[in-house]
């Protein structure tokens, strides 16, 4: 340990760092300070650990919580771990990532599907009935091509029907996958929040215990400053 040059010994790995990168135990969680606890028995509050070892810790504490309370670590908690010791953003834009993995009968299907749920697709097939009974009933009046009661018509749009049920059941099965990756991605996005505001409070804990002990060492020199003063005098 040398305190002179203000450098101390990190509990883990045992390398001397500025106190600035250390972090005492004593203002590390409870829930973390029993992980390091479990490796280092011997540690004291007054010990301190590096960053890069207070993360491993906390990635230890976040994997052995997740596990506990479900069992096993999902694939979605693992990436968000992952992510969070490598400093990454977790948040992603499902429907680009998506889009470049249908095929182009899926596109067409929910082209098709978005198109006959819309008034454009309503403005033109009633355009089509008009047309279609007008010309049946009026300009072809003699010798027309589908006589009322228009059974061509009716085979037309049973046709029509049997094939636009399945493309919207398809368009709506892709919707439910984009539905569900959102809400992976949520849960992450908020699972991750919670545990960095978490690491927050930790870091304001130790910048407020770093602050109190600096103002406890300048209370020091100043009562010694006073002392020597007063012997002076």
């Amino acid at each position: 340990m040398n305190k002179k040059n203000g450098f101390y010994p990190c509990i883990a790995c045992g390398q001397n760092y500025p106190i600035k990168n250390l972090t005492p135990i004593g203002a590390v969680r409870k829930a973390i300070t029993e992980e390091i606890l479990h490796d280092f028995p011997e540690c004291l509050p007054k010990d301190y650990i590096c960053q890069t070892d207070l993360s491993k810790y906390r990635m230890k504490y976040v994997h052995s919580s997740l596990k506990s309370g479900k069992g096993e670590v999902t694939d979605l908690e693992s990436e968000l771990i992952k992510s969070m010791q490598q400093h990454e953003l977790i948040t992603k834009n499902i429907d680009t990532g998506l889009d470049q993995k249908w095929t182009f009968g899926e596109r067409l299907a929910d082209k098709i599907a978005t198109f006959g749920g819309s008034w454009s697709f309503l403005i033109c097939f009633a355009i089509f009935l008009a047309i279609w009974i007008i010309v049946n009933t009026v300009v072809m009046v003699a010798r027309p091509a589908d006589p009322y009661p228009f059974i061509l018509l009716n085979l037309i749009l049973s046709c029509i029907a049997a094939i636009q049920a399945p493309v919207i059941m398809m368009s709506q099965n892709r919707q439910e996958t984009k539905d569900r990756l959102r809400s992976e991605n949520d849960y992450q996005i908020n699972l991750k929040a919670e545990l960095e505001i978490q690491q927050l409070h930790e870091k304001l804990d130790h910048l407020l215990i770093h602050q109190w002990d600096r103002l406890t060492e300048i209370q020091e020199i100043q009562l010694d400053l006073l002392s020597e003063m007063s012997k002076k005098h």
